[in-house]
């Protein structure tokens, strides 16, 4: 098993909140502007710009400004401390369910005799 990763927090967090998630879900058909990202959401750009920041601290998302532009772009590999953990506890459950598996099988061979 891993060590505790800090990051984990930070990218479940994001996570958490459907806008944020519908920022992926953009981002994930390419890099777009702040503007282009914002249009969609009923609600003022300091406040949007309050998702994109935690997005960025939680490493999901880059930015870059050209002049006046601010351009977002899913960071590489963004989710694969999240897909780890995932995996590492889907393992740890797959193991415990294979061995309760086993147990209820002795059970019914045991009853059967």
């Amino acid at each position: 098993m891993s060590k505790y990763d800090p990051n984990l927090d930070q990218c479940f967090s994001a996570l958490g909140d459907p806008t944020r998630r519908l920022i992926l879900q953009r981002l994930a058909r390419g890099e777009a502007s702040v503007s282009e990202l914002a249009a969609p959401h009923d609600m003022a750009l300091p406040s949007f710009m309050e998702h994109l920041k935690k997005l960025e601290v939680a490493g999901l998302v880059t930015s870059k400004k050209q002049g006046r532009t601010r351009t977002c772009e899913l960071a590489p590999d963004a989710f694969a401390p999240a897909k780890k953990w995932l995996s590492e506890q889907s393992e740890i459950w797959e193991g415990r369910l294979d061995r309760f598996d086993d147990y209820v099988k002795n059970l019914m061979q045991e009853r059967q005799k």
